[in-house]
């Protein structure tokens, strides 16, 4: 199949998320060099745009060339040395990845556990911590394999109780919930494109504090990664521009335009966008006769997990709405493999036409393998868009 043969999909997995047409506009204009004033010029305007995003005045505020996962090695290859000791909150996929990441580094990993669909609780987390002094208290923000969000106000206080810095992983959270990195005291964060801020998949925004860069300064290693060295790519990013690699231009134009539709919409209207249309499509989920494992008050807007009920074939159910409606929905991950789908309202998806459609296809795909579906759901999910009080079935 070649490019010009392949098909057009809704999009509502875990990510990509849909990409507004000015994006793909902006990805399609033509290249500049990574030197060329103009293109050095937008860059300083993306950085701009991406603190105000993130709630940050770091300074050091970029996106690294490569996914979400390169956000988490570099955040993680900066700051930590071997025989570091860092402690991960773990309550799915990427907090696991984490503990990985930081064991390959060399670092002495400890980990806080929480059931998967789950918000990690804070006094377990401290209760962690008691065993430091931790170099790194890190944890996921927005866990993309379960839907849970974590909440981010206590997790300053705990770190200093600790002497440590405070990481979060921000990939399926930054444009789609409230993240304010200064007013949580995180130290460093790293985000994807592709989600909650609809560009195409291929750059990881990343900030770190200046405490966090104090730790980098006064490391007794060499960063172990070159490619990955914020002390050298901070130079092109910053007044010297020394060349470090060549810059992915053209996502980079697509990522300027990406952050000026998130900014233009505004952050208060953009997570009220995303929160009332996942409530939407929880209350057309749950009249379906679905069961939503999250509860309700850690639910992630961007990202619903729906268990799968028994004697249906969840792959079967996908494949039907993928064939049918170029629908596409995300599997089960980890300990939810084969046991929910997650469906994505992220960014440009998060619309009524999308709830709208998930429902529809759903209810359908799941008649036809014998489980009774409620015909009202999409009135359900409408009620609430509309404003008005809806009783649960």
């Amino acid at each position: 199949m070649r490019v010009a043969e392949l098909p057009l999909r809704v999009l509502m997995g875990p990510g990509p998320s849909p990409v507004d047409p000015r994006v793909l506009e902006a990805l399609a204009q033509p290249t500049l060099g990574h030197l060329d004033p103009a293109f050095l010029t937008l860059l300083d305007q993306l950085r701009s745009e991406l603190r105000s995003v993130y709630g940050t005045r770091n300074t050091v505020t970029l996106p690294m060339s490569g996914t979400g996962s390169l956000g988490m090695e570099t955040c993680l290859v900066n700051l930590l040395e071997p025989g570091d000791r860092i402690l991960v909150g773990v309550n799915g996929v990427f907090g696991t990845r984490m503990c990985e990441v930081a064991r390959r580094l060399g670092a002495e990993v400890s980990r806080v556990d929480a059931p998967w669909g789950r918000a990690l609780d804070p006094d377990d987390l401290r209760r962690g911590l008691r065993d430091g002094p931790f170099k790194l208290l890190a944890l996921v923000h927005a866990e993309t394999s379960t839907g849970v969000l974590q909440d981010l106000a206590p997790l300053r206080a705990l770190a200093d109780e600790a002497g440590a810095l405070l990481l979060v992983d921000t990939v399926t959270s930054l444009g789609g919930v409230a993240v304010d990195l200064d007013a949580h005291g995180v130290d460093a964060s790293y985000s994807g494109t592709q989600k909650c801020l609809s560009c195409p998949p291929g750059l990881a925004p990343i900030s770190l504090s200046e405490r966090a860069l104090n730790v980098v300064r006064a490391r007794r290693t060499p960063i172990a990664s070159w490619y990955m060295d914020l002390t050298l790519i901070g130079q092109y990013w910053g007044a010297e521009r020394v060349y470090h690699h060549t810059a992915p231009i053209n996502m980079l134009f697509a990522l300027e335009r990406a952050l000026s539709l998130v900014l233009e919409e505004t952050l208060p209207v953009r997570f009220e966008r995303h929160r009332r249309h996942a409530a939407a499509l929880a209350a057309g989920l749950e009249a379906l006769g679905l069961v939503l494992p999250v509860p309700e008050a850690s639910r992630l807007p961007p990202l619903t997990l729906v268990s799968v009920p028994a004697g249906v074939d969840e792959g079967a159910v996908r494949q039907t709405l993928l064939s049918r409606y170029n629908l596409e929905l995300g599997a089960g991950l980890g300990q939810f493999a084969g046991k929910a789908w997650r469906i994505g309202l992220m960014g440009a998806g998060a619309t009524r036409e999308n709830v709208t459609l998930c429902l529809t296809a759903l209810s359908e795909a799941l008649r036809e393998q014998g489980f009774a579906t409620n015909p009202d759901a999409v009135a359900r999910a409408h009620a609430v868009l509309d404003g008005e009080q809806v009783s649960r079935a």
